[in-house]
């Protein structure tokens, strides 16, 4: 998340919050993918996380990128959080532990995207190496506990660590022990958006496994492949999930608005101030009868700012947020826009997902959702696994990306960028599968060797 909203303009009805998701409809010509990523800062001496204050701090390195890139600091009180392109088309945040997010700017081409990423990353090493810091691309930090892990000076996290215990057993691990990458794309209509929601919610137990890459906590096997994506099953079931009501005749724009409306708030946000409603109703809001803001009504930047509090496996804007992958590689940064532009902006490709999903049942969504966290491409399904489906898809999204035709400067199309992902429908074995291969022989059971061999 970067910078909360602040559009002062006031909701009179539940047809504004509608207008504001179905406003994202445009032409296909229009359509831009938008690629985020988070990372695990670590010391190159001694692998300890990265706090905020100090000379070697987060808030330094920051600073650091403020000089160079020249973008405008994001303030949180006395206290930088992120940076903004001065042209809106991206920013740097942080997560509540300290990770390291670029949100990316939407972009036309996965060429593009991956020009942003690798931007990125040698940017934050010219920044980072000077202090000592290095990077580190997992879905869940493999040494620190949680009490270990520093905590960012937000102040809407502050408010969600106090309410997340009340929930579930692990969204504060979420918050602070995990990190994801996440491809954000567009839709044409209402119909369109249906179809590609429905279908990214079915398939992203597959990218799940797909990108499974969080093997480890607290220096030592987890039991998982993904456990970050495991930790989402105990977080907040009011907020999260495979939204089963998708798949139900009359699906639109306004039955997820009303899901939405259903999700208590967390935080009501007036100037610079952040008031703690966790727990309360949106609907009490647009009505001026919230009982910690008396008479205060509900303004679009709240409707949006509540809108990124939801957590569902596809969320939906006025945009579509593809959310179920790991934090990764740079090259598998890359894959993740290139797999879902593969399958959802080419109509073959997405009509081919739609046969493949279309018959899947409720149960048979949410079985995939709990087994895939721990065996991942090797989970059964229907008399084969999800290896089964992961290599359609993958041939799928290649055959899609051809379609597309985009060529960089060697003539080469977008296809490329799926290389790692037939690597690893081609092996059967995850990331994960192989970190955990490399701890067990080469590594001799040293946790420190994930940083020393896979870090930035």
């Amino acid at each position: 998340m970067a910078r909360d909203a602040t559009d002062a303009t006031p909701i009179e009805s539940r047809d504004q919050l509608v207008e504001f998701v179905a406003s994202g409809s445009k032409p296909a010509s229009e359509w831009r993918v938008g690629t985020e990523h988070e990372k695990f800062g670590f010391y190159l001496k001694d692998f300890a996380p990265v706090p905020y204050e100090g000379p070697r701090g987060i808030k330094r390195l920051l600073e650091a990128m403020e000089g160079l890139l020249g973008w405008h600091p994001i303030m949180d009180k006395d206290a930088i959080i992120g940076l903004t392109d001065p042209t809106g088309l991206g920013a740097i945040s942080l997560e509540p532990g300290g990770q390291f997010e670029l949100s990316g700017a939407p972009l036309e081409t996965i060429h593009q995207t991956c020009r942003e990423v690798n931007g990125h990353l040698a940017q934050v090493r010219e920044c980072a190496t000077p202090l000592g810091i290095g990077f580190l691309g997992l879905g869940a930090s493999p040494k620190w506990t949680r009490a270990e892990t520093p905590v960012m000076p937000k102040s809407r996290y502050a408010i969600m660590s106090r309410y997340m215990p009340k929930v579930g057993n692990l969204g504060l691990d979420m918050m602070y022990r995990t990190c994801t990458i996440q491809a954000n794309l567009d839709f044409s209509s209402e119909a369109d958006m249906v179809r590609k929601l429905r279908v990214g919610v079915a398939l992203q137990p597959i990218v799940t496994a797909l990108f499974a890459n969080s093997p480890f906590l607290e220096g030592k096997p987890n039991g998982y492949l993904s456990w970050r994506s495991a930790v989402w099953l105990d977080t907040d079931n009011d907020r999260t999930g495979m939204m089963p009501f998708a798949f139900e005749a009359g699906f639109g724009f306004e039955r997820y608005v009303d899901w939405a409306l259903d999700v208590p708030m967390y935080f009501v946000k007036r100037g610079e101030t952040y008031h703690d409603v966790a727990g309360a109703s949106f609907r009490d809001l647009m009505a001026g009868r919230l009982a910690a803001l008396p008479g205060e009504y509900a303004t679009l930047s709240d409707w949006k700012n509540h809108l990124s509090t939801t957590f569902p496996e596809v969320r939906l804007k006025n945009y579509l947020e593809m959310r179920g992958a790991d934090g990764g590689p740079g090259n598998r940064i890359c894959a993740l826009p290139a797999l879902w532009v593969g399958l959802l902006y080419d109509g073959v490709a997405l009509d081919a997902c739609w046969e493949i999903v279309k018959d899947w049942t409720e149960a048979e969504r949410q079985a995939l959702r709990v087994a895939v966290p721990k065996s991942a491409l090797k989970t059964p399904f229907r008399g084969g696994t999800v290896l089964d489906i992961a290599r359609q898809i993958v041939a799928l999204a290649k055959d899609g990306l051809a379609r597309r035709k985009h060529v960089n400067e060697s003539g080469r199309d977008e296809t490329l960028f799926l290389r790692s992902l037939e690597e690893i429908v081609a092996s059967g074995e995850t990331e994960a599968e192989r970190l955990l291969r490399e701890y067990k022989t080469d590594w001799q059971g040293d946790i420190d060797e994930v940083f020393r061999r896979h870090g930035y």
